[in-house]
């Protein structure tokens, strides 16, 4: 039978009709293959690929990394946008920019003939030495989960899988292969799962990566109260498992079918042939999981429309002018200003002589030369390209600070092993030595100084800040990065961002730095701060920190005022509204991060001082006043128990808490719950 023929055949067969129920799709094809046909499904091949069987029109199902830009190959003969890292785009706290990425996201794996996508990253930012804290989101849950949420909804809306990664607890690089993360119930409830349930529950997720490491003893890919009971069972998640690339090495072949690993990756380890038929045969693997585990890779292969008429998925792009602008919106909306003594910026261009552009970032490209981030970008603007262009025929640029009206610093980790990059964590916790000399010796120079940080990570800066005036948080902000630090630095762009994670003063005041056990550990890490993870601890601790959760400043200001509640008690399943004016009473047009806390007064159990539960960005005029509602129910209130094994809300009194940041509180109202 020729190609031709078989394709007409096969057009004719069940599953192929688009009209058909999908589960009813799934099962005629399942029926179909045999026992090694399924078998093969259950590795991969080719380090991308799920392989094809010809006979059934099973084509190759592709993935392929990044979370900030597809990335095809390494060797980089395609080109893709070069997006934000996640921390900055977190920085935004702006959903409907996370979903505008997913989609654009998608558009770019569409292009390159892919199906899946390995993102979002949203393992919570448990320490600031963290390898990989750039990748991921926040140290929050609340804001992990909703901007989770919008990033799958935003990638699967272009029939593309997003694989939500890494389940779960996969906070460090250090040991990543081995190490077992000892965690208690109640802190996987509260911290580490809420995302992650969310974008199964809010988002429909296609598909997850299992960690690394080993959760409580068990390896993730194995890990059968993680997969088959959390996943699956409880929270409803009917996409596949796929391991994280030959996370399989230390693991059983029937307790990671038990579990519900579908596919390993990035080939045959545990899944080889033989073994599994072998295995089958003899009936030593559960085959009723077996069986699910592979209707799983089917279905998500149905869902992204790897059986449609060709024409009728959406259609891909890549590199376009959309999706660069993209990348700069969320550059600009990401970048924070930590500091601003005396208002020296933003820079005033019609009054400026010499700026002087110096520091070893200065003409830093971010794009990760390895790790799941590598990415290569069309082009990237640097810091200095865009500063000489904003400035061209009207402001010299200089090399010596002394000579300059205002100095421009460029420092930073750079994305190098040992900073911020994957496989390994962070090595000082310090901008390099020569950097913080560069710095100092340059404030000596000229005490208008503007430090702009390019990196992934909180970084200790308590030997050189008290000196320098104006400090902006730039991250790595994708391959626009220069031209929004430009945007911001000369006020054509108000910043509005807002860190995601805390700014400890030193590393000792970070909840997992409390001994050796609890970072980096041995063969175990302890996670003994529990729930106080971020904010939680510094704030249940009394610890100030250089700059808090939810800190960023603008080029104007936001007062609030007339905080409100719609009744004084919520009861049982109902709702609450929770109302508050904002105004912007600057002069220069701005966006604020409304953030909502909530306190539980007399908890019978410890509970944080405050919690994030709601958060809206609004953007107002000079002048301009808003009423901003949240919506709160008894959820919002509640803990998770662990002798009961489920979520409580308690009755009595709680304070709702609404500032510009988790230390910024500017209003607050006591409601009671009843039920």
């Amino acid at each position: 039978m020729n190609d031709k023929t078989l394709k007409k055949d096969i057009q004719q067969l069940p599953y192929m009709n688009m009209h058909l129920d999908l589960e009813s799709r799934i099962n005629d094809l399942f029926d179909r293959l045999t026992l090694e046909e399924k078998i093969k499904l259950c590795a991969g091949r080719r380090m991308w690929y799920i392989p094809t069987i010809k006979r059934l029109g099973l084509k190759n199902f592709i993935m392929y990394d990044g979370p900030h830009g597809v990335r095809p190959s390494i060797t980089g003969e395609v080109k893709a946008t070069y997006f934000p890292s996640a921390i900055c785009r977190a920085a935004t706290w702006n959903p409907e920019l996370s979903e505008r990425f997913g989609v654009a996201l998608a558009e770019e794996v569409r292009a390159v003939g892919a199906h899946m996508i390995l993102a979002p990253g949203i393992n919570i930012q448990r320490t600031p030495m963290g390898g990989r804290t750039f990748e991921y989101q926040t140290e929050d849950p609340y804001l992990n989960k909703v901007l989770a949420v919008a990033v799958v909804k935003g990638v699967q809306s272009q029939k593309i899988a997003a694989c939500v990664k890494h389940f779960i607890c996969n906070n460090q690089e250090t040991k990543r292969f081995t190490v077992s993360s000892e965690v208690s119930n109640r802190a996987l409830e509260e911290i580490y799962f809420p995302a992650f349930k969310a974008t199964i529950q809010e988002a429909d997720a296609w598909a997850f990566m299992s960690c690394y490491n080993k959760v409580n003893g068990i390896f993730g890919s194995e890990h059968f109260y993680l997969l088959r009971e959390t996943l699956m069972n409880n929270w409803g998640f009917r996409g596949f498992v796929v391991s994280d690339w030959n996370a399989t090495a230390f693991t059983k072949t029937q307790d990671m079918i038990l579990a519900g690993l579908s596919l390993e990756m990035p080939m045959q380890q545990r899944y080889k042939k033989k073994k599994l038929l072998e295995l089958y045969q003899e009936g030593k693997i559960n085959k009723d999981y077996f069986h699910d585990n592979i209707k799983r890779i089917l279905r998500v292969m149905f869902l992204v429309g790897l059986f449609d008429n060709e024409g009728s998925s959406p259609k891909g792009k890549i590199n376009t002018k959309e999706h660069q602008n993209l990348a700069l919106e969320i550059a600009q909306e990401g970048i924070v200003l930590l500091k601003n003594d005396k208002n020296l910026l933003p820079l005033n261009i019609k009054n400026l002589k010499k700026i002087a552009v110096v520091g070893p970032n200065k003409n830093l490209k971010t794009s990760l030369k390895g790790g799941s981030s590598q990415n290569f970008p069309p082009y990237e603007i640097t810091p200095l390209q865009a500063i000489e262009e904003k400035c061209k025929n009207r402001i010299v640029i200089v090399d010596n600070p002394s000579e300059a009206d205002i100095t421009i610093l460029f420092v930073g980790l750079n994305h190098e092993l040992g900073m911020d990059a994957e496989g390994e964590d962070k090595k000082i916790f310090s901008l390099p030595d020569e950097q913080i000399g560069f710095i100092r010796k340059t404030v000596n120079e000229n005490p208008s100084t503007v430090v702009v940080l390019i990196n992934g990570s909180p970084i200790s800066m308590d030997n050189w800040i008290e000196d320098i005036p104006a400090v902006i948080e730039a991250w790595y902000s994708g391959m626009e990065a220069g031209t929004a630090i430009a945007n911001i630095l000369f006020g054509d762009v108000n910043p509005s961002g807002k860190l995601p994670i805390t700014f400890p003063h030193k590393l000792s005041d970070s909840p997992a730095h409390v001994s050796s056990r609890t970072f980096p550990g041995n063969d175990k890490v302890y996670y003994e701060e529990g729930i106080f993870v971020g904010y939680r601890h510094f704030d249940t601790k009394n610890i100030d920190p250089l700059f808090p959760f939810g800190h960023g400043l603008s080029y104007t200001t936001f007062t609030y005022e007339n905080i409100k509640s719609d009744k004084a008690i919520l009861s049982g399943n109902g709702n609450i509204i929770i109302s508050v004016d904002i105004l912007n009473d600057g002069q220069r047009e701005g966006s604020e991060v409304v953030q909502l806390y909530v306190k539980d007064v007399h908890s019978s159990i410890e509970r944080p001082l405050k919690e994030l539960k709601k958060f809206k960005k609004v953007k107002l005029k000079p002048r301009e006043k808003r009423t901003i509602n949240f919506e709160l129910s008894s959820e919002d209130l509640s803990y998770y128990n662990e002798e009961k094994k489920s979520w409580i809300t308690e009755e009595g009194e709680f304070n709702i808490l609404i500032g510009g940041s988790s230390r910024d509180i500017r209003l607050q109202i006591k409601i009671n719950y009843s039920k």
